[in-house]
């Protein structure tokens, strides 16, 4: 199975707030899944604060329980999937960046491969090229002769 990236994180994650906030069931496990380890601890923690406070001041109408500052288990996740969100948002450019990067290093590194390779077998230049853009092509990159095309059309 693929690792996720911060998109799909991103995704999962306001798709699972919208499920608390529904009022749906949802499993811990799979509240966790897509939070953080400091996040979790974050949550962890306000829930043993929460039962501190349950321990020390007592609430019989849900008007006192909110004047003490008492909150459910899902308000505190609800709390924590808002506060991964937030982070996730900040974060999501530089992911995209990094996930840009390493698509070009992936293209620039098959490309001079098959490069090496045709010029190795004994394929002229222009045959050689063709061999390493028709192996990007296959792997589902863009070429690397894309732009000069693209130019070359235009001008026609």
């Amino acid at each position: 199975m693929p690792k996720l990236d911060a998109t799909h994180i991103a995704e999962r994650l306001r798709n699972r707030l919208s499920d608390l906030e529904a009022g749906k069931e949802i499993a811990a496990k799979e509240i966790r899944a897509l939070l953080n380890s400091d996040q979790i601890a974050a949550m962890d923690a306000a829930w043993a604060e929460q039962q501190e406070l349950r321990k020390v001041k007592t609430a019989k109408t849900d008007e006192e329980k909110k004047a003490l500052g008492w909150k459910t288990k899902r308000e505190l996740h609800i709390e924590a999937y808002k506060q991964a969100i937030t982070e996730s948002n900040k974060n999501i450019l530089a992911e995209l960046q990094k996930m840009q990067d390493q698509a070009t290093i992936r293209q620039a590194r098959i490309y001079f491969e098959e490069l090496g390779k045709a010029l190795d077998a004994g394929y002229d230049n222009e045959q050689a090229k063709t061999i390493a853009n028709n192996a990007l092509k296959r792997a589902g990159l863009q070429r690397m002769d894309s732009l000069q095309r693209m130019l070359e059309n235009k001008k026609i």
